[in-house]
């Protein structure tokens, strides 16, 4: 029997109604949730976007507890849930205001202020959902399915949303869905005012996603705590928004991150226009090689295949990524700007991701190219993998060196540091790949010269490292050098070089691993099982990291991020801790105090960080095989959900009851995670150059048999619960949710240091520790 009967006399509860609005309310919050990080992103610094996450997360948990005080009050459930939905809608697009016109970006006052209104939309939509499933916990399989369900259209709907509205219109039309969600539960307890409201607010909102996606007037005005510059032209993706600033001839991506627009007209090309492209920093492969075939990665606006043209070439493949640069702003609305450079028949341009492009040509280049190629911005499945980098791992450079002709060189421009970092760490990943494809002086295949000396303590300052695929003859080594001053750098290393650095430090080094203990920074290779090649602070030196390093400089952006996450994991540790222990404390009398309930609820700890664990490893393994973080964040999520949804909804019937059947089933999982662990790797490796419509049901299929029995023990165990004590569901709703903060913190830190495999390893392990609690309450 529900605890809920229809308010209306001879009419029965409309289960499918129930289920909708329940669906509602977690497709807007998913939605809500990853549009939020985009946002983040764009205002803020990246490494703040994983913190929407865990907002969000935090505010779900916290949401199961404010259940306990709403249920508490005198009313009907359905109006409360309708009431609160419908609050939630019109909170949206007032946090959204709030965090858009934020002047200041670091301020405290503006953090605290950020993180409540964000977190606010989350902690009602929680209390939304635990109340419903509560109070309708003989059907919690088949609530857990439409919960699971709803999150899953969220998915599916954020992408074309973002490609199409943009973030704020997206995040504001999570509004008219909780919105929509407040009309179905007005509509069942048969108030007729309060459905009429809420249909209001819906369409009101509806108006203004169609206003101003029209003529944008709530939109990114200032970012980074600056006010942006005027652009002539402003689209969202899924993973970036793209700013055309007419004055610079730039394009701004996320409000940080340019690059320009290469303006040349190579039909009447003047020499002093040629020697300009010539003597700059990533010119120098073309000053070594004239007239080479030629792959650039992450060609942008232009300036390396203009660079690649003014030497000479006839053969140039250009690879970009972003969409809206490279056919929107380079060959539909501005061509002009760079003299369709793109249309001329010297190149061909691919929209796709550079590694997956390498990995399924058959074709050989002299030259590979790639000039500062990332974005300190977060795709919305960035905030959940710590922006991991596939180009930059030793798999990576494999496949690069592999598609060089015999005498062609490997190009990557990174930022230079004193003492280096980024630029030496490419070192560790082409001596890795030079020993795997049989060369032993890798010294002999290594030039590095650097732009911008000057600066290289504060911000600008450039390394351009030369890899050739076969060792540099000696007696070209003179000549070499001269070009790499022509090309206006400084020469660092060169085969021989009489003058010590990091770089002849690192290459004639007996022991790498000596070496890397012994260096300041961590600059050792990363894999495709540890993609993070950005983070280059040792663990030991975080503290006196953040004490001295300079706030505004590339080193600070972009290490930021790993202090963030240990305090993140420390918070989450806190939020759990407060989740498991401020119920009892404020609703004592209302509380389970049989003996085991309270230990019971560690069961939801396991699987709540288990879960999250697994989802998130997985995503940050399949963003190499599907070409981008936000395939993978879509496809994985989406597989996960749905397939855990199918779970829960067959759990009854498939573990009925039976304590045996329930640990055989938390056993299972763990097989089958360690067994995905094992096994994704070599799939992920042969398969990467396969056609993208290929690639997402063969992972749907991977994930979907582990996913399925991981949607059993949550319902199961709630449903357990109740049988002991009612009032506690509520209690491992929040425990659930709050864990699931700690384990997005978790998967991250774990990735980092461990790798993405051992971190599914332990996601499996935990459904092994819930089975240990299960196989405790069957002794008792």
């Amino acid at each position: 029997m529900s605890r809920i009967d229809s308010p209306f006399p001879h009419k029965p509860l409309s289960w499918p109604q129930i289920y909708l609005g329940v669906a509602l309310t977690t497709l807007a919050s998913l939605i809500l949730e990853l549009s939020l990080t985009r946002i983040f992103s764009v205002v803020f610094y990246y490494h703040f976007a994983f913190l929407a996450i865990s907002i969000a997360l935090f505010g779900l948990g916290v949401g199961g507890v404010l259940s306990y005080l709403i249920a508490s009050r005198t009313g009907k459930v359905f109006s409360k849930l309708g009431v609160l939905s419908t609050c939630n809608a019109v909170i949206v697009p007032a946090s959204l205001l709030y965090l858009l016109t934020r002047q200041k970006g670091f301020d405290n006052l503006t953090l605290a202020g950020v993180y409540f209104l964000s977190a606010l939309p989350f902690v009602i939509a929680g209390a939304v959902v635990a109340m419903a499933i509560a109070e309708t916990i003989e059907r919690v399989d088949r609530v857990y399915f439409f919960d699971l369900l709803g999150a899953a259209g969220g998915c599916l709907l954020l992408v074309p949303f973002l490609n199409v509205l943009g973030g704020p219109n997206t995040l504001i039309a999570s509004g008219v869905l909780f919105a929509a969600a407040g009309a179905i539960w007005f509509h069942l307890e048969g108030r007729i005012q309060g459905r009429a409201g809420a249909v209001l607010i819906a369409l009101a909102l509806t108006s203004l996603v169609i206003l101003n996606f029209k003529k944008p007037v709530v939109e990114v005005r200032y970012a980074k705590g600056a006010e942006l510059p005027p652009e002539i032209f402003v689209k969202w993706n899924s993973f970036s928004r793209i700013g055309l600033v007419k004055e610079s001839n730039s394009i701004v991506i996320d409000a940080d991150a340019a690059t320009g627009i290469a303006n040349y007209d190579f039909d009447h090309l003047s020499e002093s226009d040629r020697q300009g492209l010539l003597t700059q920093g990533p010119a120098l492969p073309y000053r070594l090689k004239h007239r080479a075939k030629t792959l650039v990665i992450g060609a942008g606006g232009g300036y390396d295949v203009a660079r690649a043209l003014a030497s000479g070439s006839k053969d140039i493949t250009a690879v970009e990524i972003n969409p809206i640069i490279a056919n929107t702003i380079m060959r539909e609305r501005f061509p002009e700007l760079s003299h369709r450079l793109y249309f001329r028949p010297e190149i061909r341009l691919f929209v796709e991701d550079g590694r997956g492009f390498v990995r399924r040509s058959k074709e050989k280049y002299q030259i590979i190219q790639a000039t500062l190629v990332d974005t300190w911005a977060s795709t919305a499945a960035g905030a959940f993998a710590l922006t991991e980098n596939n180009l930059y791992t030793t798999d990576a450079f494999r496949d690069y060196l592999s598609h060089l002709t015999d005498d062609g060189i490997l190009a990557f421009t990174r930022w230079g540091f004193d003492p280096p970092r980024e630029s030496l760490r490419l070192l560790s990943l082409a001596r890795v790949a030079l020993l795997q494809l049989g060369e032993t002086d890798i010294a002999a295949h290594v030039l590095v010269g650097r732009e911008n000396t000057q600066l290289l303590n504060k911000w600008g300052a450039t390394d351009t490292v030369i890899i050739s695929r076969k060792p540099v003859p000696r007696e070209n080594i003179p000549a070499i050098v001269a070009q790499i001053g022509s090309a206006g750098l400084t020469p660092v290393y060169w085969p021989g070089t009489p003058f010590p650095s990091a770089f002849s430090e690192y290459l004639r080094a007996k022991d790498p691993a000596e070496f890397y203990r012994g260096y300041q920074y961590d600059v050792t290779p990363v894999s495709d099982n540890r993609p993070f090649f950005f983070y280059t602070v040792q663990p030991g030196d975080l503290v006196d990291f953040l004490r001295n390093a300079y706030r505004f400089s590339a080193d600070y952006k972009i290490n930021r991020a790993v202090p963030l996450l240990f305090g993140l994991v420390g918070v989450s540790l806190l939020a759990t801790v407060i989740t498991l222990a401020l119920p009892p404390l404020l609703l004592r009398t209302r509380l389970p105090a049989e003996k085991g309930v309270r230990r019971f609820l560690l069961y939801f700890v396991a699987i709540g960080v288990g879960y999250i664990l697994i989802q998130v490893a997985l995503i940050q393994k399949f963003v190499l095989f599907l070409g981008h973080p936000t395939y993978a964040l879509t496809v994985i999520i989406f597989s996960m959900l749905v397939s855990s949804g199918m779970g829960s909804y067959y759990s009854r019937k498939a573990l009925d009851g039976s304590p045996e059947r329930w640990m055989k089933a938390l056993g299972l999982v763990a097989a089958l995670v360690v067994a995905l662990a094992l096994a994704v790797g070599p799939i992920i490796s042969a398969g990467v150059g396969l056609p993208l419509w290929v690639k997402i049901p063969l992972t749907v299929v991977l994930i979907a048999p582990a996913g399925f029995v991981m949607g059993m023990p949550f319902p199961t165990g709630l449903g357990y619960l109740e049988k002991r004590r009612q009032a506690a569901v509520r209690w491992a709703w929040s425990l659930n949710a709050a864990s699931s903060v700690m384990g997005s913190a978790l998967s991250m830190f774990f990735g980092l240091y461990l790798g993405l495999q051992q971190t599914l390893i332990l996601g499996g392990l935990l459904y092994l520790a819930a089975m240990w609690v299960v196989r405790g309450e069957k002794a008792a």
